[in-house]
């Protein structure tokens, strides 16, 4: 009984933290390509790239190029939240199945000259760590690259394990 109650203390966890940061997952986006949104493979969920894609539309740029360091955050943070999505989707709805965010790796679309893609991708790990506390701290890459799909400026994937 004792077991059951701290069980239901426990549901919606995530859900209740993301409430409290005033955060709205956005619907788990559907791949535009020949491609699946996420794979299960034991208690490893991989999740597919996620672009940077927010209210007003896809957050298109290139760092060094007119895109500020802060700007690159912000469009990383929306990766983040289509990730956590995508992991909502992957449960079956159930998001406390989260165990611990594993490993993100970053894309950002980059002036030849620029290299605080690590600074642009802390948009996403720094949602990861306010969402979900230490089970948000994860191994990292972030890669420049020359140009993302539909002109994005950021795409995040990520690893994460579940229960």
């Amino acid at each position: 009984m004792r077991q059951q109650a701290a069980e239901g203390e426990m549901a919606g966890r995530i859900e209740a933290r993301l409430a409290e940061l005033g955060i709205i997952l956005p619907d788990a986006p559907a791949p535009a390509a020949n491609y699946v949104p996420f794979v299960t493979v034991g208690d490893l969920l991989h999740v597919s790239g996620q672009i940077s894609n927010g209210p007003a539309g896809l957050i298109k740029g290139r760092l060094g190029e007119g895109m500020s360091v802060e700007e690159g955050a912000a469009a990383a943070r929306t990766c983040a939240l289509s990730l956590l999505a995508q992991v909502k989707a992957a449960c079956g709805g159930d998001l406390d199945r989260l165990v611990r965010v594993v490993k993100l790796t970053g894309f950002v679309a980059s002036a030849p000259h620029f290299a605080d893609q690590p600074k642009v991708v802390n948009g996403a790990s720094d949602l990861m760590v306010a969402v979900l506390g230490e089970a948000g701290r994860h191994a990292r890459s972030a890669v420049g690259v020359a140009a993302l799909p539909l002109g994005v400026a950021v795409e995040v994937e990520g690893l994460f394990q579940i229960g």
